[in-house]
């Protein structure tokens, strides 16, 4: 009876230990995004927003795929040098750095896992993560406007 009260002791600490090595994801998973609507070009995007520091930090994080045509608009809280990294993310992406024009002043790749900031070379306002590829393939270049559908 002893060895049987030790096993299941064991075991329910276990889970615990098990839960609680889950519990940080699944609470980084609960930031929940805005959308905002985006034209470059002559075409419109509605993608995800990051506009506050925690949905900022979490960003693209712990995503297996994104879509076609899906990404995420950052805007920061003051016009600044930026710089993205990706921590606990799986999804090759680039960034596009913006100025507070709507110009986009950089597109750089950013690769999964990679702790290495990658930053603006100008003052930015805004960033648009996507596939990685997704600009190149959409004839989107440094110099173009994007216009914010506030």
């Amino acid at each position: 009876m002893d060895k049987l009260l030790f096993v299941l002791m064991v075991i329910c600490l276990s889970a615990g230990c098990v839960q609680a090595q889950v519990d940080p994801v699944a609470k980084m998973n609960e930031v929940s995004f805005d959308r905002i609507s985006i034209t470059m070009g002559d075409k419109k995007y509605d993608v995800q927003y990051a506009k506050t520091f925690e949905q900022r930090a979490q960003g693209l994080m712990f995503r297996k795929e994104l879509c076609e045509d899906c990404g995420m608009f950052f805007t920061f809280d003051t016009v600044k040098y930026a710089g993205m990294w990706m921590k606990n993310t799986f999804i090759p992406l680039d960034v596009a750095f913006i100025d507070r024009n709507g110009v986009i002043t950089d597109i750089k790749p950013l690769m999964p896992h990679s702790l290495e900031s990658v930053g603006s070379s100008k003052k930015v306002l805004y960033a648009l993560e996507m596939n990685q590829g997704w600009f190149a393939n959409h004839n989107v270049k440094v110099g173009d406007q994007i216009t914010i559908h506030r």
